[in-house]
């Protein structure tokens, strides 16, 4: 008996051992497939006249304007003009792009010295939307515009904001990186 149950044993050791490294690489991973497209459309890009880089300054205010829980202060307006576009027709929109500066809230973390407040984006385009830049493209509330003749004009607004209230003086500074999204 013993010769039998030794053999049978090394056996079905032999064959779990081999199951289990055969599952292993299957439920440790996975596949990731990628998509994209790229699109024939071109503009010229220029932020409030600046060029594709540019800058909006927001007024000083008191820090005590933003004093409660979810104040908002100083919104300034801006645009994103689009000319010798090609095609000349088409959609567009804005998409604000996750980086170092996103905040899970969808607001800018501010890099300047003042604490308790943030910079948050509106869309003007169609109706004053709050954008939340931590959202993909698409979902960010900023609103498709109509490429005309080859030219568009997409109005937006950056304002302070104080989630939690009781912002202190100083300075605010961020930025954000955008581009263009073609329909």
């Amino acid at each position: 008996m013993k010769k039998i149950a030794l053999p049978l044993i090394a056996a079905v050791m032999g064959l779990s051992a081999a199951g289990a490294h055969a599952a292993g690489p299957a439920s440790n991973g996975g596949v990731l497939t990628i998509n994209g497209t790229l699109v024939a459309n071109t503009c010229t890009v220029s932020g409030n006249g600046q060029g594709n880089n540019f800058t909006v300054t927001l007024p000083s205010i008191s820090a005590s304007e933003l004093s409660s829980a979810g104040a908002v202060a100083g919104a300034t307006g801006f645009n994103i003009a689009l000319s010798s576009c090609t095609p000349a027709t088409g959609n567009v929109r804005t998409f604000w792009e996750y980086g170092t500066n996103t905040l899970a809230d969808g607001n800018l973390l501010n890099n300047g010295t003042a604490t308790k407040v943030e910079v948050q984006l509106l869309d003007y385009n169609g109706g004053q939307k709050t954008i939340d830049v931590s959202k993909a493209d698409g979902a960010q509330n900023s609103q498709v515009v109509a490429i005309t003749g080859g030219n568009a004009s997409l109005q937006y607004a950056a304002q302070y904001i104080a989630p939690a209230g009781g912002a202190t003086a100083g300075s605010v500074t961020t930025n954000v990186t955008y581009s263009m999204s073609y329909q």
